[in-house]
């Protein structure tokens, strides 16, 4: 293994809003144009992503800029990508129904694009869609995972509102929220899924056979 040498220079007017995007970093995972404008622009800007970059590759991570989603996001590092310990360190597992819920969340928010500024669904409406997918959370579930999504920036929504007509804003970055296995797992279910209901429609009646043979 190389020595770990570190190269860099902050300017001292940057020292407190470097301090503060990585942290926004390690504690969410996202930085979002569209929520925290000013961490956005601060580590989109190429020499500052190069300073965040070599700060985090010191812990084994990186950080990935998409602008056209306007999205930073914290990755593992590809120098430590098979490094025992490290590989997962920023990876959250979600459940089962959390990912189900997370794929509803994704499909919502491509159906609402363009409409309006911001992607917002009401609780009321989403329930209804996850509902028509055969999933069924308790209440307490639900709110367990709208708080974990919140937390890594996923969706927000105010911590004073509830019921059916409570907005809940959702973010770009649900399409980067995923673990491929288990996505891939969740996703051949809902494949699956429409796929017997067809073949269910589509099978013979034994019945009528025997109707047209007599």
């Amino acid at each position: 293994m190389s020595d770990i040498s570190l190269q860099m220079t902050i300017k001292e007017e940057n020292n407190h809003l470097f301090k503060r995007c990585v942290r926004k970093l390690l504690e969410s995972t996202f930085i979002l144009r569209e929520k925290d404008e000013k961490f956005y622009q601060f580590v989109s800007r190429e020499s500052n992503r190069q300073d965040i970059s070599e700060y985090l590759r010191m812990i084994g991570f990186d950080v990935v800029v998409d602008d056209k989603m306007g999205v930073c996001m914290l990755t593992a590092s590809e120098e430590d990508a098979d490094t025992v310990g490290l590989k997962r360190a920023n990876v959250v597992t979600f459940s089962t129904l959390q990912y189900h819920l997370l794929l509803v969340l994704w499909k919502v928010y491509l159906e609402n694009l363009g409409y309006s500024e911001g992607n917002f669904v009401t609780k009321g409406d989403l329930i209804d869609k996850i509902t028509s997918y055969g999933i069924v959370p308790t209440r307490a579930e639900l709110n367990a995972a709208f708080r974990l999504f919140k937390k890594y920036s996923l969706i927000n929504y105010s911590e004073h509102e509830d019921g059916e007509d409570m907005k809940i804003q959702l973010y770009p970055s649900l399409q980067f929220g995923w673990d491929l296995p288990q996505f891939q797992t969740v996703a051949e279910e809902y494949l699956k899924e429409p796929q017997e209901k067809e073949e269910e429609e589509a099978a013979p009646d034994p019945e009528e056979f025997e109707e047209e043979e007599e």
